[in-house]
């Protein structure tokens, strides 16, 4: 069974179905032929005639609803909810310790110890999708992530940068980086079924990528995107990753751009909170700092625009380092004037600017 509730209706939907079958009875103790019974409830002629046959062996209770069809399950509606709690508990809570994985099998387990019935491992597979359950790809959320202290920052420390902001008029910018190899992303493509299309993708290493954005909001006016892009071709002694510098320099063309303070929002990176960038951000009176909480990307609208970009650039044809680079700088350069796109990106975090008065 595929659908919860018994089958692939709901009782409302049983109940809509009963009326046109109750109609279609008034319709034949009139003498209404079936085709204009159809019609007039636009169902199948065939349908017409097997209802007008069940009316004539056994009345207008024959065609009146059985319920959902199917045997009466074991687990009523109160045991099902226990079991839902159960289920939603995770494998580690009921001894399946070495893995975050709920089969079947340990279902059909769980069942007979809790409940002392007995299911096959095809009527626990009915049984769940009975219950609403189906099966998925599961979130992957880092396990040092502290969900109390992402909610005291949203609750918090987000609602002071708003009245900071709005005080100095300056933009709150969101700060994030990313990497992007000559090994693009899988994306979704046509392919004859039963054949895996295949993507030629380089069997090194040939350099990467390293890229910073910086997406900048004020409430009335359009979000703006800035960027900076290193290339990185593994020679000797190359830094590899982008450093103070690069992040400072992408502030102050910001700054230069917008002609404002800027209230800059990033993670914890070890340059963001090294030493030499204390001391550079304490240089520049326009500029001030504040940072995420640990393992938080959901709160970072530029985690958005990377995956945006990724999606772009799944399965990329086989490309030199140099042709990458512009690519992805025609990509990053169409996206600032998409003013909607880098705002729905702010949006996706369900952190919201006031609107000016």
């Amino acid at each position: 069974m595929r659908y919860p509730d018994g089958g692939g209706l709901t009782a409302e939907q049983r109940r809509r179905r009963e009326e046109v079958r109750m109609r279609a009875v008034d319709l034949f103790e009139e003498g209404v032929k079936v085709p204009c019974i159809a019609r007039e409830l636009r169902v199948s002629e065939k349908s017409v005639y097997q209802w007008r046959r069940a009316w004539a062996s056994g009345g207008r209770e024959a065609l009146r609803s059985q319920g959902p069809p199917g045997y009466d399950c074991r687990l009523g509606p109160d045991l099902q909810a226990k079991l839902a709690v159960w289920l939603e508990e995770g494998p580690a809570a009921h001894g399946w310790s070495e893995d975050q994985v709920w089969t079947a099998a340990r279902v059909r387990t769980l069942i007979g110890r809790k409940f002392h019935l007995s299911y096959s491992v095809s009527g626990v597979t009915r049984l769940l999708h009975r219950m609403g359950f189906s099966v998925q790809m599961p979130a992957r959320p880092a396990a040092e992530r502290d969900e109390d202290a992402i909610t005291a920052w949203r609750e918090v420390t987000w609602q002071e940068v708003k009245p900071l902001r709005a005080a100095t008029g300056a933009f709150i910018c969101f700060e994030d980086e990313a990497g992007v190899t000559g090994r693009p992303p899988k994306g979704r493509t046509w392919g004859r079924r039963g054949i895996t299309p295949r993507v030629k993708v380089p069997g090194r290493s040939r350099g990467r990528l390293s890229v910073a954005g910086l997406l900048c909001y004020r409430p009335g006016l359009p979000a703006r995107l800035c960027y900076r892009l290193r290339r990185h071709t593994g020679r000797k002694g190359e830094r590899r990753s982008l450093g103070e510098s690069d992040y400072i320099h992408l502030l102050d063309g910001a700054h230069q751009l917008l002609k404002a303070p800027l209230i800059v929002v990033w993670d914890r990176l070890s340059t963001h909170i090294s030493k030499t960038m204390k001391a550079l951000v304490a240089e520049r009176e326009w500029l001030t700092v504040m940072l995420l909480p640990g393992y938080a990307p959901d709160l970072n609208p530029v985690e958005g625009l990377w995956a945006h970009i990724k999606r772009s650039l799944a399965n990329l044809a086989t490309r030199a380092l140099s042709e990458l680079e512009t690519l992805l700088r025609r990509r990053l350069k169409a996206l600032q004037y998409r003013h909607n796109i880098l705002g729905g990106f702010l949006t996706g975090t369900g952190l919201a600017l006031d609107r000016p008065n």
